[in-house]
């Protein structure tokens, strides 16, 4: 991608965050009594995609309760995803401290700060009115969190394949779930707003990489491509799966967890989440035949030709919004 490209991309980003932006509290009717969370909800049952609600321990279970682990679900997705959306505003901030400059990417990346702030917002909100104290990121990612921040200046390639590792999974899950058409309104509005903005965070990581990964040296580029496939892994897993939190509160037995995870369903979840940084991981040269190996071992690895074809509806539009 050559320099005239990659600014011409940036500077289209920076005018959409201007012409398509949304409020935490202005464009969210909170108040609304079609939006009210009643974790009894029967519309808050886990989505229809989730692999534990083939089981039968899940079909088991009463309305009710199948309705509070749909809602601690989601809300555990929500810490979780402002928690990692915390780590990318510092790692930005750090990112475009040391910038000089007349660098095009200033303004986006404050443009990225400030959205991922009233998505941050947003998120607590919802946890907040669903009385659930639920718990985010696992304490050993938070831990290394300072790491990715620091990588932000030091390594930047490095950084921004971490964020895509954090927010592809969760704009997989929830485009699925748009297309499902059977949210709860509240969790429609705000997966509608966080997904037609992340579609221009998804796309400038994306421009970031192919702008400046082939610059890099052979060490380097080794490096990203072990670390790609442990770290798409590791991080999709705790997108895609209930928390250890949520299967103790719910007493999800190991074997329902193990056995839907393991399914070809489970599967197909956990491969599809990492499809598109896989995709790209491929476009860069970044999958040598160790990293293949630890892409199969993470158990995130589909056949070549089947990510060439698959979600070719699930590509935002030019302007960023929800397919």
């Amino acid at each position: 991608m050559t320099s005239d490209t990659f600014t011409r991309t940036v500077e289209r980003l920076s005018r959409q965050s201007v012409d398509k932006h949304f409020d935490a509290y202005a464009d969210v009717a909170w108040d609304e009594p079609e939006l009210a969370l009643d974790p009894a909800d029967p519309r808050f049952g886990i989505w229809r995609f989730d692999p534990v609600g083939n089981t039968e321990w899940y079909r088991s279970l009463p309305s009710e309760v199948r309705s509070r682990l749909g809602v601690h679900r989601v809300a555990t997705a929500m810490r979780t995803g402002w928690e990692f959306e915390n780590i990318l505003q510092r790692g930005l901030l750090e990112h475009a401290f040391w910038m000089p400059n007349f660098r095009p990417e200033f303004r986006y990346l404050h443009h990225e700060i400030v959205e991922e702030s009233q998505h941050t917002m947003m998120f607590q909100e919802f946890v907040n009115r669903s009385g659930m104290n639920v718990k985010g990121m696992p304490r050993g990612m938070k831990v290394l969190s300072r790491l990715v921040i620091w990588m932000s200046r030091v390594f930047p390639e490095l950084f921004f394949l971490f964020v895509l590792g954090g927010e592809d999974p969760v704009d997989y899950l929830q485009r699925r779930q748009l297309r499902s058409g059977d949210a709860h309104p509240l969790v429609e509005r705000i997966m509608r707003i966080h997904v037609t903005e992340e579609a221009r965070h998804l796309s400038f990581a994306r421009q970031y990489l192919k702008h400046n990964v082939p610059k890099l040296g052979v060490v380097r580029r080794r490096i990203l491509a072990d670390v790609a496939p442990l770290m798409f892994g590791a991080m999709a897993r705790v997108m895609v799966y209930p928390s250890r939190q949520t299967r103790r509160t719910f007493a999800m037995p190991r074997q329902v967890f193990r056995h839907a995870f393991r399914s070809p369903e489970g599967r197909e979840l956990l491969t599809g989440s990492v499809a598109k940084p896989r995709r790209l991981c491929a476009e860069l040269g970044l999958m040598t035949r160790p990293a293949r190996v630890l892409w199969r071992v993470m158990g995130v690895w589909e056949d070549p030709g089947r990510d060439a074809g698959e979600q070719l509806g699930d590509e935002p539009s030019a302007s960023g919004e929800a397919a």
